[in-house]
């Protein structure tokens, strides 16, 4: 998903360097019929913008999941959540 909200960036004429774009990523694994079964994944983002850019960078944040094909391929059987920790710069 970061890739798809780092492209939704470029698309809107927002590139940020590595340094200033990341994600942590944590998962939660079930036992379901003696089965270790991936069920939820949380995401935070941290970026840092321009000021002026955040209107743009929070109409991407809103979109990403939908055009994320691993999120949508894991829609079904996995919960994905995110938030964003923004700083401007």
């Amino acid at each position: 998903m970061l890739g798809t909200l780092n492209g939704a960036l470029e698309v809107r004429q927002v590139s940020l360097p590595p340094e200033d774009i990341s994600a942590y990523v944590e998962g939660t694994n079930e036992v379901i019929d003696k089965t270790p079964v991936l069920t939820e994944i949380r995401i935070t983002y941290r970026l840092r913008i321009p000021s002026e850019a955040r209107a743009t960078v929070n109409r991407a944040l809103e979109t990403h999941q939908s055009k994320c094909p691993t999120a949508q391929s894991l829609r079904d059987s996995v919960t994905i959540s995110w938030e964003a920790e923004i700083s401007e710069i």
